[in-house]
């Protein structure tokens, strides 16, 4: 068993301030769910407070804070903003400023890409429900996991054993790893992405996890699923989490979630065994789910059954599971 090291909230911390307050109760709620779940990477903080729009991640003795600006051309933290939260966490936690990341989420248009932000390279490892993976908290908007899918993949992983899973818009394949972990025979990940399909590879190491049945795919997945109806194959689970909006060079055109859906969907189907399950999922609060277009289809709408106990909004993302009636 992976050994689980969480901090101890320090002795003599403040508890006049209800910014601090609100930090301590949230982590000792979590802390104790994190050592039962073997888990080392959850959320502390999220946006419970007007005055602080922050999401406040720890992963394994690192905090990566997110702030919401509102304004596109202020992107950045007030510095009053960063020192209170920083002291907060050295109060509570003891907390180093190198422990600490940065990070903002702006509202950008919907036609701008999120871009690489650094080259430092500095990987580390967590741990999710007795799972590794390999994490960034440097150089790229987001990290290699995202902790808001955390439900969704142990239920996926639940009912993995004995089957064949295919792992769309994989990203760093964690859907296929924990599958893998609980006894899928065969995974299959696809992304378009060089740096996250290599990522995906070490990951699948990091959990001695053999190659040969759990194969990684670069390509676009619309083009893939094409292929592979036309080879016949079939899959017992399919995993769809698609980006919002992908304006990729490597795409013949732009992929918009709410337009594209249901070609989408229905392809997925052709490659779904008799009595496979698809797990559709997506981040998009403007996305409207169409039941109509697929009358062939039960469909159950399981995010309330997904929501992890450290996210507050329950509209995080949305998720479907289908199934051939």
């Amino acid at each position: 068993m992976n050994q689980i090291i969480l901090p101890e909230i320090a002795s003599g911390e403040d508890k006049t301030d209800p910014f601090v307050n609100c930090l301590r109760n949230s982590y000792r709620h979590i802390r104790k769910w994190a050592k039962r779940t073997q888990t080392n990477c959850f959320r502390i903080y999220d946006r419970t407070m007007y005055h602080y729009p922050l999401a406040i991640d720890f992963y394994d003795g690192r905090y990566c804070i997110h702030y919401f600006s509102q304004d596109r051309e202020l992107d950045t933290p007030p510095d009053a903003l960063v020192d209170e939260v920083e002291r907060a966490l050295h109060t509570l936690f003891r907390v180093e400023p190198d422990q600490i990341y940065w990070r903002s989420r702006i509202k950008r248009r919907r036609e701008q890409q999120y871009e690489k932000a650094g080259e430092l390279k500095e990987f580390f490892t967590v741990i999710e429900y007795g799972v590794k993976f390999k994490i960034n908290l440097t150089d790229y908007l987001d990290t290699g996991l995202f902790l808001d899918h955390r439900e969704t993949r142990a239920l996926v992983a639940s009912v993995s054993k004995g089957k064949r899973l295919l792992n769309l818009f994989a990203y760093t394949c964690s859907f296929s790893v924990h599958a893998a972990s609980r006894g899928a025979i065969f995974t299959k990940s696809v992304d378009m992405s060089n740096t996250y399909t290599e990522w995906g590879r070490d990951n699948f190491e990091l959990n001695r996890l053999p190659a040969k049945n759990n194969p990684i795919v670069r390509a676009d997945c619309l083009k893939f699923m094409d292929e592979e109806i036309a080879s016949g194959t079939k899959y017992d689970i399919i995993v769809i989490d698609p980006p919002t909006i992908s304006r990729s060079k490597k795409m013949d055109q732009m992929f918009d979630i709410q337009f594209d859906y249901v070609p989408l969907i229905e392809s997925a189907l052709q490659l779904l065994s008799e009595c496979g399950v698809i797990y559709f999922s997506t981040n998009s609060r403007r996305f409207r789910f169409d039941e109509t277009h697929f009358p062939s289809c039960t469909i159950v709408d399981i995010s309330h059954k997904t929501l992890p106990i450290d996210f507050h909004d329950a509209k995080i993302h949305s998720c479907w599971k289908i199934s051939l009636k």
